[in-house]
């Protein structure tokens, strides 16, 4: 074909490997394409082609490694007991080997859409990487053994993702790499779209990364790997509507590509220098909807790579797009198929499969595999100037009568076709099934040890300490091209103050806090024990170059925080999520003390509601209290409370009820009738109003393997009753969490605040 010729780099210094894993949702390729050999174009739910089926389902695309394949879904759905879970068969037989459930917290994702993000798996060690929608990072050994786990919600301040959209992790060389958007302290106290590196291993963070504009929306593109002009990039779409390239081993940002005005969801693919993304919103220059691009990464200018060719009006925002040869497979919304020639952008057919498209296509033996939201799995025969659909297969419906969706896509391996449906996982083949060869990615050019150095970078990038303790940091330097130097002994090293990143509500800089107190000598960093809490940056110098790491100190339990010792305008060190959200003032009712606002000046759901992390996410077998007070605006009260161990006990300001929660967006089947939406969810009547301090207690403790949670709320200038004021029992309890303060302002206008809320007194305690 003549992609061979007009894209000569594709293979360029490339050798064939057998038998690869589906490490990546996208394959071995990462771009939708399988090179096996036999597979179905006809199989039936009685026993044609089907090689094994298990009756569990999912949303998203397995993954096989090393004879394995390893999904993620949802536990017991409805139900009190209801969790994510990853899943792992043995890919030959089916047989379940192993799963693990984990529990829902912090997120108001709905129950048909747990487990959205796709697994990642690594070739090397075996190990299987998931992505909760409550924000847990879980790094799994082959045999269902948590080797590390990151709650990226607690530790950075992860934001939950609009209707569902949680971010998918990749395995690259000795690194797990994530996106997503949060607002934690410091550099990252601004709401921002970034991403992260762990070391595979041990979930040390290795770099951050940021290098779009402020996003717009929440996004699921999945990054890819690519060496083009001997730099190994990852490449994603934008939650600012642009497509972003960064090195792979630093995070430096390399180029750029605005393209929509909404973030962008396909993942793309790649051709030797030649990357493909689509989208399904506004175009920046045309009011016309959707399109396809493609550019030539290997002429940037200023930052921004080649336009090749663009097609507008394909309004392809969900599923990615698949690569083979000279032809580009694009799925728009409504499920029709385009083949577009992959060097100029012409479309050579088009074919009309279903209703709605959100599963990717895979391209495998001559054929498309393309599932449909409305419980249908195509197979299609491509041709030159036509296609046709060969084969249809229509999900039993389940128990209501209701359709069975299909919202992933499938995994080849081995000659086999793996994928899951809303309610089962089925694998297909034939006697002439047979494993194909995968092209090694593009060969980066040799290391050579006279190279100019270019990147100096810290390890751990980010790190947090309890006061008194210490870390040891690590510099390592790379060349222009983002590859290991080696590491050197830095030639000085600082604790330089923090930027100033917050503003008071008149428009200000907040105070500066101070630069991290404790003693740093060679690299080692202790701190200050009499400091309870507090963040800022560890710096390296050498010769030209300069970084640093992230230290947060967080407060050791017990703690008592009254704000008193504070400026106005600051926020407490240590904590997370509390810069641009909350801030220190003078008590409404007394001008002599000081309390925190949760600030109520921005109507955007991500400053509007916020937590404010205090404590590590490993803190149990605590209690803690806090005097609360609200303001009223437009007859809005505000929603407040505390946080326990991954549980809330909130006022909920115009529905005057006193609530007790963990997930709060589904209302399980066997609850009570007048139960509200979640799994664990009590409720009385409690009648409050503004201008009046409540102090808020509430204890969560584990006996006989039970949650027992235990909630008081009362007037502070009274007595405190005897009775707790609300209980509940979590059969499935959270053991540990990050104690936190909530608020959620309301009745913000364009013009005028809404209605604010106070905290003051915090107290965090053991409970034995």
């Amino acid at each position: 074909m003549r992609i061979w010729a007009a894209l000569a780099v594709l293979y360029a210094g490339t050798c064939l490997a057998w038998a690869a894993d589906w490490l990546h949702w996208r394959g071995p390729e990462q771009n939708g394409v399988s090179r096996d050999t036999g597979l179905p174009a006809v199989w039936s739910a009685t026993g044609l082609n089907l090689l094994w089926k298990q009756p569990y389902g999912g949303r998203s695309t397995p993954v096989i490694c090393q004879g394995r394949v390893y999904i993620i879904n949802g536990a017991e759905p409805g139900k009190v007991r209801e969790q994510e879970r990853v899943m792992c068969f043995d890919a030959d037989t089916g047989k379940l080997l192993w799963e693990y459930r984990f529990n829902i917290f912090h997120t108001d994702i709905v129950t048909n859409r747990v487990g959205w993000a796709n697994l990642a798996a690594d070739a090397e060690t075996g190990y299987v990487y998931a992505h909760g929608i409550q924000g847990l990072l879980l790094c799994f050994s082959p045999d269902g053994k948590v080797v590390w786990s990151r709650s990226l919600t607690e530790e950075y301040g992860r934001i939950s993702g609009y209707g569902g959209r949680t971010t998918s992790p990749i395995v690259d060389e000795d690194r797990v790499i994530l996106h997503f958007l949060n607002a934690s302290w410091g550099d990252q106290a601004r709401a921002g779209h970034r991403f992260v590196a762990f070391d595979k291993r041990t979930g040390e963070v290795l770099w951050w990364s940021e290098p779009g504009d402020v996003p717009v929306d929440t996004l699921y593109s999945v990054p890819v790997v690519a060496a083009i002009q001997g730099e190994r990039l990852i490449i994603c779409g934008g939650a600012d509507g642009a497509i972003h390239a960064l090195q792979s081993r630093t995070g430096k940002p390399v180029w750029s590509f605005a393209i929509s005005k909404r973030g962008i969801n396909p993942s793309p693919v790649v051709a030797g220098s030649r990357v493909y993304i689509t989208h399904g919103d506004e175009n920046l220059d045309t009011n016309e909807m959707g399109g396809v691009y493609c550019l030539d990464a290997a002429q940037v200018r200023e930052r921004q790579p080649k336009l090749v060719w663009r097609r507008l009006g394909i309004l392809a925002g969900l599923a990615s797009p698949a690569l083979h040869g000279d032809r580009l497979y694009v799925v728009d919304n409504s499920a029709k198929l385009f083949c577009l020639d992959a060097l100029t952008g012409e479309t050579l057919w088009e074919h009309k499969f279903g209703t709605m498209g959100r599963g990717s296509p895979v391209w495998a033996d001559g054929k498309i595999y393309v599932m449909e939201v409305a419980g249908k799995f195509h197979i299609l025969e491509p041709g030159e100037r036509s296609c046709k659909t060969i084969h249809s297969f229509s999900n039993p419906v389940g128990p209501q009568g209701e359709i069975i969706e299909n919202n992933g896509s499938p995994a080849v391996w081995n000659g086999r076709l793996y994928f899951t449906t809303g309610d089962a996982l089925y694998c297909l083949g034939t006697q002439e099934s047979r494993a194909g060869p995968v092209p090694a990615m593009t060969a980066e050019p040799a290391v050579d040890p006279r190279d100019e150095p270019g990147w100096l970078q810290l390890l751990p990038a980010d790190v947090v300490l309890e006061p008194g303790q210490q870390v040891r940091f690590r510099a390592r330097l790379y060349n222009a091209r983002g590859q290991v130097l080696g590491e050197i002994t830095p030639q000085s090293w600082t604790l330089p103050a923090p930027e100033i990143t917050a503003k008071t509500p008149e428009g200000k800089p907040a105070p500066s806090p101070p630069p991290l107190r404790g003693t740093l000598a060679d690299g080692v960093f202790t701190a200050d024990p009499q400091v309870p809490a507090q963040h800022g940056y560890v710096q390296a110098h050498w010769r030209h170059l300069s970084a640093r790491a992230r230290v947060r100190v967080a407060p050791r339990i017990p703690l008592v925080q009254t704000f008193d010792t504070l400026p106005e305008g600051a926020v407490p060190g240590g904590w997370v999520n509390v810069a641009g959200k909350f801030v220190v003032t003078a008590d409404p009712t007394n001008p002599q003390n000081k309390v925190l606002k949760k600030l109520a000046n921005n109507p955007n759901p991500m400053l509007a509601r916020a937590l404010a992390f205090i404590t590590t996410p490993q803190a149990r077998d605590y209690t803690i209290e806090a005097d609360l007070m609200a303001t009223e605006r437009r007859r809005n009260l505000p929603d407040m409370g505390v946080v326990n161990c991954r549980y809330s006990l909130t006022l909920d300001g115009n529905k005057q009820r006193l609530l007790l929660r963990t997930w709060e967006a589904r209302r399980p089947e066997d609850a009570p009738p007048d139960a509200i939406p979640g799994r664990i969810n009590a409720k009385v009547d409690y009648p409050w109003r503004a201008g009046i301090w409540y102090r808020f207690k509430l204890r969560v403790q584990v006996v006989d393997g039970k949650g027992l949670l235990q909630g008081k709320v009362w007037p502070r200038d009274q007595p405190e009753p005897a009775e707790w004021t609300i209980t509940a029992e979590d059969p499935i309890p959270n053991t540990e969490g990050a104690a936190a303060l909530y608020a959620y302002a309301t009745g913000i206008t364009a013009n005028s605040p809404g209605a604010e809320a106070f905290f003051d007194n915090v107290r965090i305690y053991p409970n034995r």
